[in-house]
């Protein structure tokens, strides 16, 4: 350890003129102590020789310590190209106790931000990551989560202690391009996530301030003279800087012994500064908001939204899959599909990785990060697809052809629903329309043409967590069609179904000029006095200097579909010389109002805040043009709501907006304006709220005098000086859901499910049921808590649990499998207590679980 003194002198005088004696003392200066490591992997950048490096560079180097923040499928790649010396770094790493100069801090497989994903996928980056990573260094262990990137998320420190990690950090000091965490506190607090769990953190310091010249930095990334006494100024003991190192970079030590470092400073594991360095006991309680966690992407950028869209699909798809799987195999004993789900799971976390969301652009391999997610998450759709379709028939009985009078239909959330199912209409059968239920009711259902041929598609109720039997058949009456379309010369056209009264103006682009919600006491939705208006799509182009909208121009509507079950137009409008296609949904008996924009780009737009106006691009430039979202091609909705509260979900936790807007224009300024899957605007004076739903991770703009918006395109310079620009349509998926109470009592949650998870159908032969009405694996006393996985491992079913209801805590479970165990056990599978059971009249087990609001759970069920 490097030792620095300071002079004190302490003097004794005497009677005036008599001699002065003086002592001189030495006082030691404050230790310093800096984390310091390695950040990446093979996906990312590693050579093949830099293990070697590590290693050799460690043995030059004894006071150095790592950090290592590695892909763990790094060290398939190491063992495989350089066994010696991934060999020699083996052994340097068994040493894994508090004495240990590697510290392993970030075992998440595919190195995901967290925060864009949902929170199975955080789950299991993180379980999966440590999996492969204990292939390799069998004894390592997880005890401090801290990464270079913003991967951090508010529902992180109830997942990591559940997975035994002890302490967190939530410094990002060298890598901030794609944001940061609020500063706060001192050296360490209580990060408090949304289900009160708390756990023990470094956070940014409130006086550690991004620093000055830079657009990427805090002032922690090193351990200089000024920031050290800043530090200890403000009363923190034992600062602590950090880097972590890009893999590949051949610096050595991060920190030099020269005249640009404080001394005395010491290398340092995470681990090492907590049990031996840090303050023994935090100082304040951080009852974290995800509106703390303050990032920003290039949103809107098509290359962006893709990638965005791609992994959504991917992680829908994967998570009916599983579920089906499961139900499969309790019901009908069909093998578990373990290669095709493992597999499924490994190109979906690397989709997921940060790299593909914030330099999409950059090659690796040969390929671009956004052509590697095309790749990645269609292998995850294929498996996954394949997995629902072999469960499916498993649970209809062989043999089952399209040919059989009866349709299944599968429903994987933890509630009972009625949603609209379609299923392909064979030839044979083209005269039969009407489908009845297990007790012979009719159901509403309507024949619709597709490029494919003829779909069935009707309303289906269908119990939580199981399957229901339908027949398809012959009537003699017609079926009454309850929705109507008038339309008035070329200047509006009235939509009306049993729910909503819907006035379209054709003269300003389609645009929505009324929405009645008629079980609201026909309540308008509409804010008619708001000079923007509803569902136009509106953004700058600076190339023309102005702004154009879809409301610029007429339009004209079509009719696709007009019947008992779905009502669906098309307008077709233009954005200047931008053909425009927007579809409106409207389901009977659905609150989900569904829509789609595709614009057909006949030039290369430039949208957004003109960043020729501001200096361009520049490493080191505040300002950035990206940012605005005023400024980018929204689709918005002015809502007649006079209180406007927003609230919008995160993986695991929902968040209510304390910004008084959503817009910013410089690093330094970043506020969270992501939407992961919705946002919901209530107005608490009225008890009437609007749901708005995305089918990918993006941003939404609101304002007390700018109304809601979802960001639909940017199309300029954007992260290091890259052109985002477009290269074939813009597609997006979006949907609405008026509401009375607030999101809880609407259960947007569940709604929100529903669009990610539809109700999977296969035909069938018929077959006796427990009950009419279908089969039920799993349910609950009470809706609202959801259940975001089932799977099986080790022969054993894991159910995943999550409460996002305040109101009441406890749930009465009813599980109709066989089971000899029931267990509540932690996300590293420790036992945390056996559940007692009761069985009911029909022999099926019941206990009661209680969550707090926002917690998580887990089922192990032994058959």
């Amino acid at each position: 350890m490097f030792r620095s003194a300071r002079l004190v002198s302490h003097c004794l005088r005497g009677a005036i003129g008599a001699a002065v004696l003086c002592a001189v003392t030495l006082v030691a200066e404050p230790t310093a102590w800096f984390v310091d490591g390695y950040h990446g992997g093979i996906y990312g950048h590693y050579p093949a020789s830099f293990t070697r490096f590590m290693v050799d560079t460690m043995n030059a180097n004894p006071r150095w310590k790592l950090n290592l923040e590695i892909e763990p499928a790094t060290w398939d790649f190491a063992r495989t190209n350089t066994p010696e010396a991934y060999a020699a770094f083996k052994k340097l790493a068994e040493d894994q106790s508090v004495s240990g100069r590697i510290e392993f801090i970030n075992p998440a497989y595919g190195q995901s931000y967290f925060w864009n994903c949902s929170g199975e996928s955080l789950i299991q980056q993180l379980d999966r990551g440590m999996e492969k990573i204990r292939e390799h260094f069998p004894n390592a262990e997880f005890v401090t989560y801290s990464s270079e990137e913003p991967c951090f998320t508010s529902a992180l420190p109830g997942i990591l202690k559940s997975f035994g990690f002890k302490q967190a950090v939530l410094k990002n000091p060298n890598t901030c391009w794609g944001g940061y965490v609020r500063a706060f506190g001192g050296e360490l607090v209580n990060w408090i996530g949304p289900d009160g769990t708390a756990i023990p953190t470094v956070p940014r310091y409130e006086m550690e301030s991004l620093k000055p010249g830079s657009t990427w930095e805090t002032i922690a990334n090193v351990t200089n003279p000024e920031f050290v006494h800043a530090a200890l100024n403000a009363g923190i003991e034992h600062p602590v800087g950090m880097c972590l190192q890009d893999a590949g970079w051949r610096n050595g030590p991060w920190l030099k012994d020269d005249g640009g470092v404080y001394r005395p400073f010491e290398f340092t594991t995470w681990r090492n500064y907590f049990e031996n360095a840090a303050v023994q006991k935090t100082s304040q309680d951080w009852h974290f908001s995800q509106e703390d966690v303050r990032v920003s992407l290039v949103w809107g950028a098509q290359v962006l939204q893709r990638v965005a869209q791609e992994v959504r699909r991917a992680e829908n798809k994967l998570a009916t899959a599983e579920k089906m799987a499961t139900l499969a195999a309790v019901d009908r004993q069909a093998k578990w599909p373990e290669a095709s789900v493992n597999d499924a799971w490994r190109t979906l976390m690397l989709s997921q990785h940060h790299d593909c969301w914030i330099v999409p652009y950059n090659v690796r391999h040969g390929r671009t990060w956004a052509e590697q997610v095309s790749a990645w998450t269609e292998n995850t759709v294929q498996l996954s697809d394949e997995i629902i379709r072999q469960s499916a028939k498993s649970l209809c009985g062989e043999p089952a052809t399209n040919d059989a009078p009866s349709l299944r239909v599968f429903n994987t959330l933890a509630v009972g629903r009625i949603n609209i199912v379609s299923a392909p209409l064979p030839e044979s059968r083209r005269g039969e329309v009407v489908v009845r239920d297990r007790a012979g009711k009719e159901v509403p259902s309507q024949l619709v043409k597709t490029d494919a041929g003829t779909e069935l598609i009707f309303s289906a109720a269908v119990p939580a967590l199981g399957y229901a039997d339908f027949q398809i058949g012959k009537s003699n009456q017609t079926a009454r069609v309850e929705s109507s379309i008038e339309t008035k010369t070329n200047e509006s056209a009235v939509l009306e179904t049993d729910l909503y009264r819907m006035e379209l103006d054709l003269v300003h682009g389609g645009t929505i000029r009324s929405l009645v919600l008629k079980t609201q006491g026909n309540r308008e939705l509409v804010d008619v006095t708001n000079e923007r208006r509803f569902n136009e799509l509106r953004g700058y182009f600076f190339k023309e200097g102005k702004f154009i909208s879809t409301a610029d121009r007429p339009a004209r509507v079509e009719i696709v579909e007009k019947g008992p079950v779905r009502f669906r137009v098309r307008i077709h409008a233009q954005l200047h010389s931008n053909p425009v296609t927007q579809t409106i949904t409207l389901t009977h008996g659905q609150r989900r109002i569904d829509f789609s924009a595709r614009i057909d780009w006949k030039e290369i737009p430039g949208i957004g805040e003109d960043y020729q106006q501001v200096s361009g691009f520049s490493f080191t430039n505040n300002h950035k043009a990206f940012y605005d979202d005023r400024w980018k091609l929204l689709a918005l909705f002015p809502l007649k709501l006079k209180r406007q509260e927003i609230f919008k979900n995160a993986p695991f936790d929902v968040t209510r907006s304390q910004l008084t807007n959503t817009f910013f224009n410089a690093w330094s300024e970043i506020k969270n304006n992501v939407l992961l899957n919705w946002v919901d605007v209530f107005d608490p004076d009225a008890e009437l709220g609007l749901a708005l739903l995305s089918d990918h991770t993006t941003s939404y703009a609101h304002g007390a005098d700018h109304p809601l918006g979802l960001t639909i395109q940017y199309s300029g310079i954007g992260l290091w000086g890259r052109n985002y620009t477009v290269d074939g349509p813009t597609e997006v998926h979006y949907a609405l859901v008026p509401h009375a109470g607030d999101w809880e009592q609407a259960s947007i949650g569940n709604e929100s499910d529903a669009w990610n998870e539809p109700l999977q159908v296969e035909f069938s032969k018929p077959e006796p049921v427990a009950a009419v009405g279908g089969r039920s694996l799993l349910s609950f006393d009470q809706n609202g808590w959801e259940v975001p996985a089932m799977r099986l491992k080790n022969g054993k079913v894991y159910v995943r649990l999550f409460n996002p209801s305040g109101r009441s805590a406890q749930r009465k479970l009813t599980y109709r499998g066989p089971a000899a165990k029931i267990e509540w056990v932690s996300l590293n599978d420790a036992v945390l207590r056996e559940i007692p059971t009761t069985k009911d009249p029909t022999g099926n087990l019941q206990f009661n679980l209680s969550l707090p609001r926002f917690g998580i759970g887990t089922l192990r069920i032994t058959p």
